[in-house]
């Protein structure tokens, strides 16, 4: 911790990535729909990239999102996800025998907008901030995986072992716009302290409330 209250480990972004709500079939009890979905995001700022992209109040410019009930919104406006986890996602789907898990996840695969390195979901408190290039972001809560998480990462247990896992991401609303790019550094000033990430997460697990 720094004399000014800021703490700088070496958390930095590794890619920006958006979405645009497109049909996603989903399965359930036997049967399929289809329903629009922003969950499937896509690189657009990596390290061999940096493209700037602009951070506005409720999400990254040419970012989308099909249900704002779920996600979105001003306290949902950008969704940031540890990129130390993707190794157990890929050794999940490859147990569950999908047939493309031999490739792994690219970023932006869990619908995430900032694929983040260096900071984890333990290290996190509701109401921490968070600098990202020249936008300041607020952190909100833990991801709620909906049943769409099922269909974008093809199996039916991908929601629980979310959940279980704590392996969540968070979401952030935005104080301050401004740009992001991949490289940037990620500064965490602490909030009040008083609820971290993790212990949601674990009510989740220990009520068993999910959406899906």
């Amino acid at each position: 911790m720094s004399d000014s209250g800021r703490w700088q480990g070496n958390a930095r972004v590794l890619a920006v990535s958006l979405g645009k709500a497109i049909p996603l079939v989903v399965a359930g009890a036997g049967t399929e729909a289809v329903v629009l979905s922003g969950i499937r995001k896509h690189p657009v700022s990596t390290l061999l990239h940096p493209l700037s992209v602009q951070v506005r109040p409720l999400g990254l410019a040419g970012d989308e999102q099909a249900d704002l009930t779920v996600h979105g919104g001003r306290d949902k406006a950008v969704y940031a996800y540890p990129s130390e986890h993707y190794p157990w996602w890929n050794a999940r789907r490859r147990a569950c025998g999908q047939p493309e898990s031999g490739q792994p996840l690219p970023f932006g695969a869990l619908g995430e907008n900032l694929s983040m390195e260096g900071l984890l979901e333990s290290d996190l408190w509701i109401g921490d901030l968070v600098r990202a290039g020249t936008a300041l972001l607020r952190v909100e809560a833990p991801r709620r995986p909906c049943y769409k998480f099922n269909a974008a990462l093809g199996y039916r247990h991908a929601v629980r072992d979310m959940v279980q896992s704590g392996y969540s991401g968070v979401y952030l609303s935005v104080l301050v716009t401004g740009q992001v790019r991949a490289g940037d550094a990620i500064i965490v000033q602490p909030g009040p302290r008083e609820l971290s990430v993790d212990s949601v997460n674990q009510w989740r697990r220990d009520s068993r409330r999910q959406l899906f």
